[in-house]
């Protein structure tokens, strides 16, 4: 054990415990960031239009500010960046985090002195929570990947803009910089095809430890390794590779395809990170959900994704295993803003989350509204019973085949396909109407038809992704969709 290790175990004991006693009192917690929040704000332009000094408690911020969605608060950000200053949070941002929105084509998100650290504080309380409860902190002696955007920023405005990761990467602290890969160089080429196959000519000699990114990008990754270097698996390359940390999307679907890379488990940490802030992450392997960060700069509201009262509840009005789209108020200057993530709460105390899907993501053309963690569910129950390896999916409704019923339209890349594709296909069809009583209902009513699966050629989604411009380690393929928009393009 190195000194770094053994100094590591002590000090994320120490964090992991001042954080869990801030989340098991959550309405406290929550309270203090309001306060601060509408302190530092008060006087900019937002402001004093929405009088934030006179908010004090949830039901006066509910009151004063309404829900907007990006669409919402674009005029603000774009006197943002034109210069303006004191617009949505005193001065001007750091940075304007720039991200593909699906109807407002480019998002720019500001990203604050003060909010900074949510994102890269809240990643290392993640493997300090990890270190704290599993007692391995073995890899933080070797070398660690992070698959993720151009640390490059676009410097031709006001204000340097670029993807997220890589304006956290600008701030990567001092005691990691030596165990990080891949170079700055190498993280900065744009095309990701040029710059996985760098990665692999950089990486596949390391002592790599953890590897962290969105699963389909580092199954790319381990695949083009294996193909060069000719290994069986992912440990005879890296025999040390101890911890896989992602976020982005659910693991489960692609569980089975990265543990035949990998040549068996390895521990890994979830994290819930998003422009707009760093939403939650696993705290503990054992149980379920993320960790919500009640204490850094960001208060929570949460929208009940069914019925007609769309205010915004608090962390003390929360119930649990109910759908609430998720709302942020943050130091980065963000009001009562829709970031489009839909959760559930599988505990109160302290609050823990899974992620469900994304309020304009779902398949409900007549009326059935199914959700990612549906089909997702779907997916993996059928996978238990056919053994398969799913490399990417995602789902769409067929509503004018050339003959019979309409249908939900699978299109599936198989890394490895069942050997009895009708069987699973009725199983995924089966697990779905246990999940969703609406699809059964027209099931079973025969407005529907069961699934069809359409199998993909390999590389497909990743030639239709850089096809759409979203060829980098950070884009993420839709789960489902209410048209043929995205599948028409497969």
């Amino acid at each position: 054990m190195s000194l770094k290790s053994a100094i590591a175990k002590p000090y994320a004991n120490a964090v992991t415990k001042a954080v869990m006693k801030r989340a098991l009192d959550p309405v406290a917690t929550q309270a203090a960031v309001l306060k601060e929040l509408v302190r530092f704000a008060g006087d900019t332009s937002f402001g004093l239009e929405h009088r934030l000094h006179q908010v004090t408690d949830h039901a006066g911020l509910v009151q004063a500010v309404p829900l907007r969605d990006y669409e919402g608060f674009k005029p603000y950000i774009e006197r943002i960046r034109f210069g303006e200053e004191d617009v949505l949070w005193p001065g001007k941002p750091l940075y304007l985090c720039k991200t593909s929105g699906t109807t407002s084509g480019a998002k720019y998100i500001p990203i604050t002195k003060e909010s900074l650290p949510n994102h890269i504080g809240s990643a290392r309380r993640a493997l300090l929570a990890y270190i704290a409860h599993s007692g391995k902190a073995d890899f933080v002696d070797g070398k660690m990947i992070f698959l993720q955007g151009s640390p490059v920023l676009d410097r031709s405005t006001h204000i340097p803009s670029g993807r997220l990761s890589g304006i956290v990467a600008n701030h990567v602290p001092a005691y990691l910089l030596r165990n990080r890969m891949p170079s700055f160089a190498t993280n900065s080429i744009a095309d990701w095809e040029t710059k996985v196959e760098a990665i692999v000519s950089e990486t596949m000699a390391s002592d790599m430890r953890l590897i962290s990114g969105i699963p389909a990008w580092v199954q790319m990754y381990f695949e083009r390794l294996l193909s060069r270097t000719g290994k069986a698996d992912v440990k005879s390359v890296f025999p040390n590779f101890s911890l896989f940390v992602y976020g982005g999307v659910n693991y489960a679907p692609y569980r089975n395809r990265m543990e035949a890379l990998i040549g068996g488990n390895v521990p890994s940490v979830e994290l819930f990170p998003a422009s707009e802030g760093f939403i939650a992450y696993q705290d503990r392997s054992a149980e379920e959900g993320l960790l919500l960060v009640l204490d850094n700069g960001i208060y929570f509201g949460f929208v009940p994704m069914h019925g007609d009262d769309r205010r915004p509840r608090s962390i003390a009005e929360v119930e649990l295993n109910t759908q609430y789209a998720l709302v942020l108020y943050t130091n980065a200057g963000l009001w009562g803003y829709e970031i489009g993530d839909t959760v559930k709460f599988v505990s109160l105390s302290p609050p823990r989350i899974v992620v469900t899907g994304r309020t304009k993501h779902f398949t409900s053309a007549f009326g059935e509204h199914v959700i990612a963690e549906e089909v997702e569910g779907a997916l993996k129950d059928a996978m238990a019973s056919v053994p398969c390896e799913v490399a990417e999916f995602t789902v769409a409704p067929q509503l004018s085949p050339r003959e019979g019923l309409p249908y939900h339209e699978w299109h599936i890349e198989f890394a490895a396909p069942p050997a009895d594709m009708p069987r699973f296909a009725a199983l995924i069809d089966e697990a779905l109407q246990r999940r969703n009583v609406y699809y059964k209902d027209l099931i079973t009513g025969k407005v529907l038809r069961p699934l069809v699966i359409r199998p993909l050629q390999r590389g497909a989604f990743a030639a239709w992704m850089k096809a759409r411009g979203m060829n980098d380690a950070q884009s993420k393929v839709p789960r489902l969709a209410n048209d043929r928009r995205y599948v028409d393009g497969l």
